[in-house]
């Protein structure tokens, strides 16, 4: 080929080149420039769904699934209480550093707002404005506790840890302004350490010559009733005494990481329905299957005794049933007969 045919021959083929690439650019747009706004289409649903509200699909626009597109506020609203020392920007501040086993120590302590000032304003809750709970890690020590308050938000309690080990220490609090929460910390006595095995699952326990039995089963995600009924010298005790606006308190914590569990009493006392014992009443609901300990705290004779039981969470409520699937017609007009349906996830 000579060579005007060959320069020819080029020209052309750089024609094609740029061709090509000014198609390309057109169709992917300007290089580094922002993605072009896309109105949302109506069938693709909220933007996010709320709290236990998944939709199922992910965003037809690439975005996340809206089940998880705010992962970090969907696991603080699933996280259970006591296993934070900060939430909601207040913060369980222990102003006690050293615990000695054994040996009753001035325990005091700050709950700190988001501005981080002490919280001086509570709202009172079962009588008190801050209950204290301390337990042991391998759960067999329980204590209830009531600092006393002091000046500049700084709370006070005489607490013995007995036995040297780690616990864990919950402020059970209502900060005017806020919303009710419980926030937790580790307390640690010194010394050699040797945990006990969880007690054994029962329905029974003895406590200064009291019987308590526990009736019901706690069904995770569902609200589980539990009636406990106390017993003395084998009568029943029909005169238990109020304590903390109930004629018990009830206090429930996951075994393995010591979740804190609000558990509410069905009624009071003076409200013309609840009796003053046997039976006391309480609703529970607990995240997951696994261990639970229960610790009971009723009055009688004027003083506070707690019963403790270790309970076993089953398997986790059936979601309801979806609506029944309209039965689909054959032809003829006539319904499906019953073997032909589409089942209904029973």
């Amino acid at each position: 080929m000579n060579t005007p045919a060959k320069l020819v021959t080029y020209v052309a083929g750089l024609a094609v080149v740029f061709g090509a690439a000014l198609g390309v650019g057109s169709a992917v747009g300007e290089v580094g420039a922002p993605p072009k706004a896309t109105a949302p289409s109506e069938s693709a649903g909220p933007a996010s769904a709320g709290h236990g509200e998944s939709t199922g699909h992910g965003d037809k626009n690439g975005g996340q699934n809206s089940a998880t597109a705010k992962p970090a506020q969907a696991a603080a609203q699933d996280t259970p209480g006591g296993l934070q020392v900060s939430q909601n920007g207040y913060t369980l501040t222990p102003l006690t550093a050293t615990i000695k086993a054994g040996e009753p120590t001035d325990f005091a302590f700050t709950v700190t707002a988001p501005d981080g000032r002490p919280v001086t304003d509570f709202q009172v809750q079962h009588d008190k404005k801050v209950h204290f709970i301390v337990v042991s890690r391998d759960l067999t020590v329980f204590q209830h506790l009531h600092p006393e308050e002091g000046a500049g938000g700084v709370w006070t309690v005489k607490l013995t840890l007995p036995e040297a080990g780690v616990y864990r220490a919950y402020a059970d609090i209502f900060p005017t302004g806020a919303s009710a929460l419980t926030l937790g910390t580790d307390l640690f006595a010194a010394g050699d350490y040797a945990p006990k095995a969880l007690p054994q699952v029962s329905r029974t326990a003895e406590v200064d010559g009291y019987t308590v039995t526990l009736d019901g089963d706690l069904t995770p995600g569902k609200s589980s009733k539990l009636t406990l009924k106390v017993s003395k010298d084998g009568k029943p005790v029909t005169d238990l005494q109020p304590y903390l606006g109930a004629y018990g308190h009830l206090v429930a914590l996951r075994a393995g990481d010591l979740a804190y569990l609000h558990v509410h009493p069905d009624g009071e006392p003076g409200d013309g329905r609840t009796k003053p014992g046997p039976e006391i009443t309480f609703y529970a609901e607990v995240p997951s299957t696994g261990d639970y300990r229960l610790f009971l705290d009723f009055q009688h004779g004027g003083t506070v005794r707690t019963a403790d039981f270790t309970a076993r969470a089953g398997q986790a409520a059936a979601p309801a049933a979806s609506p029944a699937a309209t039965p689909s017609a054959d032809p003829s007009g006539s319904p499906a007969s019953d073997h032909d349906s589409t089942p209904h996830g029973h």
